[in-house]
């Protein structure tokens, strides 16, 4: 009897040793020396983000899938409440490809020296297992994407529509100009926008960002992206710069105006959204593409951010405005226009104006007129996205 119980204690030393060891070569190969130098030279800093597995194993119940929230491609995200009742996101790597483990480090590096209210917020991160994990503030309103494409007519208000867009303006502009060392987004679309239950936005998803050094103005790296919001000067020549992101966040100013997908949209002579929505402003019949909701709500500050939508996604990157100018543009709409949400005051398009736009549409119908090609590059993407570069 007691050669059993010291076998089984043995045992148990063994194994309990090996797993000391495991998560030691896990902290290791997950650069966890690298990475505490990368969030903060302060040591009291880095050993707060620094999460151990078994605190976050409880906090999901060991990842149960009864908290999933959700994933995609590179992995899945669990909701957690960990040991001081804080309620957490935590991401779960899918694979521990190289590729994945650069990623990690990265976002952990640029997401722990910024503070910013329209950035989502990273609270730590566990180096302890093969897949490493990061935990963000938890979220709790799902993306911007998942309220504006809902089934029905009414999606978000125009008044709240035009805040989240000054929102994700400010916190790009923070990003391109406001850090010790500029970072661009390169992934800026409305799946990785979140929303809390106030409906204030929080850009996330920083896998992909990179820092720009201060001396120079882009740099030339491997098109990563999502198709649809991709900037086509980037997706040809490789050469990253904050008009990147500011050609995406165009996108998504004309996706708030149109509910359209941008990703899945074309129209009869196969031009995408972007091509589309130039077009039309250009032959003033944008009310043919509007979203209905925002023709009734949004009053004549549609126009204007309809063209600043255009100045963002021009096709020459030296072209478009810097997210600044664009965070000022926006916050002098608000100020002129008195957008404020509690106490709204909002000129309706009138009976008019509308007039006018269904004349444009009959005007159309009668004489097709002839359409630029400026923006084929677009089209262009979508079929070269088939074949790899």
């Amino acid at each position: 009897m007691l050669l059993v119980l010291a076998t089984f204690f043995v045992a148990q030393r063994f194994k309990h040793k090996r797993q000391i060891l495991l998560k030691q070569k896990f902290f290791k190969q997950n650069r966890g020396q690298l990475l505490q130098q990368l969030v903060s030279p302060r040591i009291d800093i880095a050993e707060r983000m620094i999460i151990p597995i078994d605190e976050l194993a409880k906090a999901t119940n060991n990842f149960d899938k009864a908290r999933e929230l959700g994933g995609g491609g590179h992995g899945t995200v669990y909701k957690g409440i960990l040991s001081d009742l804080h309620v957490v996101a935590i991401k779960k790597s899918k694979i521990t490809v190289q590729k994945e483990i650069d990623e990690f480090i990265n976002e952990v590096a640029i997401l722990s020296q910024i503070n910013h209210r329209n950035v989502v917020k990273l609270i730590g991160c566990c180096l302890e297992t093969e897949v490493p994990l990061l935990v963000y503030e938890f979220v709790s309103n799902g993306t911007l994407y998942d309220h504006l494409h809902v089934e029905g007519p009414k999606s978000l208000s125009w008044v709240t529509r035009f805040r989240i867009a000054t929102e994700i303006a400010s916190a790009l502009a923070y990003l391109h100009s406001s850090v010790s060392i500029p970072i661009i987004h390169r992934d800026i679309k409305s799946s990785n926008i979140l929303l809390n239950e106030s409906m204030t936005s929080k850009v996330s998803d920083f896998g992909a960002s990179r820092y720009i050094p201060m001396d120079k103005t882009g740099l030339t790296t491997m098109v990563q992206g999502t198709i649809g919001y991709l900037d086509p000067m980037y997706f040809y020549t490789g050469r990253l710069t904050e008009k990147s992101d500011v050609y995406s966040f165009g996108v998504i100013l004309v996706e708030l105006l149109t509910r359209k997908k941008p990703f899945s949209y074309f129209f009869l002579d196969g031009d995408g959204l972007v091509s589309h929505f130039v077009k039309l402003l250009a032959d003033q019949m944008l009310v043919q593409i509007l979203d209905p909701q925002v023709i009734e709500e949004g009053g004549k500050e549609v126009h204007e951010l309809s063209i600043l939508a255009a100045s963002c996604i021009k096709l020459n990157a030296e072209d478009r405005p810097t997210m600044r100018q664009v965070e000022h543009t926006l916050e002098g709409l608000i100020v002129s226009k008195k957008f404020v949400q509690n106490n709204v005051e909002v000129e309706k398009i009138s009976e008019n104006d509308i007039t006018m736009m269904n004349c444009s549409l009959k005007k159309e119908r009668e004489s097709p007129p002839e359409c630029s090609r400026r923006y084929s590059m677009e089209e262009e993407i979508l079929m070269s996205a088939r074949y790899p570069r």
